[in-house]
């Protein structure tokens, strides 16, 4: 008796879910229309309603992909060659096999002389994939002739993709930072990449370890390119970095520089720095305060920084405000404060997140900027070899 039940209920059981999977996959009737309700002048002036606006047809569904006000809108447009890979690092501090991820660019050769190399590091809770395609870097790399190297963040070291930029330890964004570059180096070798030509951008979070990287081997990059970054050397921990973040150090910026490397034995290190004006992921005020930290490294200010070489020329456009410190007749700091901009970067593929087509394209005035850097010979050799 108890079996037959239980076939009973469990043929009545498929018969309910059946029914209930129809229900689901079956289209529904389109609710009929109700009839249009008078407007008063309250909801009116509230809506700003006008009588050409209120006849405009609504809007259509959004569709599953924006389509993107920049073109082209993607980097899959490029005709030069993509692979991913990972790269065996030396190990680091609690991990002896350390593998780190990257995606690599090469674009068509058109001569024999060993290519450029721009190194571009992510922000958090995106990829090498998401960054090639928002930032559409590999474009320019088609047209002017340069590798781009993608190293990507591991979800074990960091949940959401972020570089641990605050963290100096071997452990963190120290081993990070020395892990990218036994890639970089990896790279120069494999590819007969330029190493006098090393340049390294980031965003937000890659933005940090790109300052990071700057700061601890300025032998190895010729120049840095700081989108949406944090101030160097103020904060110490995942928690204090957020603090920073939101409002800029609380200490003089030039103090932490000093404390961080010896600027008399610094090579220098030109910097390109560009911040979205309404950015309230990283308050601007960090990129004031990189800019006076790389004015320090290359000797444009004094230690209590006060200017001592060099010149400001500043220009407003509609974009916004950009200023290029000049020494000796070479433009060595650049920073682009950008009117309307967020926390994205600047005149990008905005159907990918953290990325916005307002703005100039962040990546050509990088790669401007870049372009006329090159690391002395020796030094560059020197650091190959090390």
């Amino acid at each position: 008796m108890s079996k037959s039940l239980t076939k009973l209920w469990l043929r009545g059981l498929r018969r309910l879910v059946a029914g209930q999977v129809e229900a689901i996959r079956a289209p529904k009737p389109r609710a009929a229309a109700k009839p249009a309700r008078a407007k008063t002048v309250k909801s009116k002036l509230k809506s700003g309603a006008s009588a050409k606006s209120t006849a405009a047809p609504r809007a259509s569904a959004r569709p599953a992909q924006r389509e993107s006000r920049v073109r082209p809108r993607a980097s899959a447009w490029a005709r030069g060659k993509w692979a991913r890979s990972y790269h065996s690092a030396p190990p680091t501090t609690g991990r002896f096999v350390n593998h780190l991820s990257y995606a690599l660019y090469m674009p068509p050769k058109t001569g024999a002389e060993p290519m450029p190399l721009v190194v571009m590091l992510h922000g958090c809770k995106q990829n090498a994939d998401e960054f090639a395609q928002g930032t559409r870097i590999n474009l320019l790399a088609d047209r002017y002739g340069f590798a781009v190297l993608y190293p990507e963040q591991s979800k074990h070291d960091h949940a959401h993709r972020c570089w641990r930029w605050y963290d100096d330890s071997g452990g963190g964004g120290g081993g990070e930072a020395a892990s990218v570059v036994s890639l970089v180096n990896a790279m120069i070798e494999e590819h007969d990449l330029d190493p006098e030509r090393v340049y390294v951008a980031g965003m937000s979070a890659g933005a940090g370890l790109a300052a990071l990287l700057a700061v601890r081997y300025p032998h190895v990059f010729a120049a840095v390119g700081l989108h949406s970054g944090v101030v160097f050397g103020e904060a110490r921990s995942a928690i204090g970095a957020m603090d920073v973040m939101r409002r800029g150090a609380r200490s003089d910026p030039v103090t932490l520089i000093d404390a961080a490397v010896d600027v008399r034995d610094y090579p220098g290190m030109p910097a390109i720095i560009v911040h979205g004006e309404l950015d309230s992921v990283v308050t601007a005020a960090n990129a004031e305060q990189l800019t006076k930290q790389f004015l320090r490294l290359n000797g444009f200010l004094d230690a209590a920084g006060n200017r001592r070489a060099g010149e400001a020329r500043e220009e407003t456009h509609p974009d916004g405000v950009v200023t290029d410190y000049v020494k000796s007749g070479r433009r060595v700091v650049k920073t682009s404060i950008v009117r309307g901009l967020g926390h994205s970067w600047a005149g990008g593929d905005d159907t990918v997140a953290f990325h916005s087509s307002k703005g100039p394209d962040s990546s050509a005035v990088m790669w401007e900027f870049f372009k006329h850097q090159r690391r002395p010979g020796e030094a560059a050799r020197d650091a190959y070899v090390a």
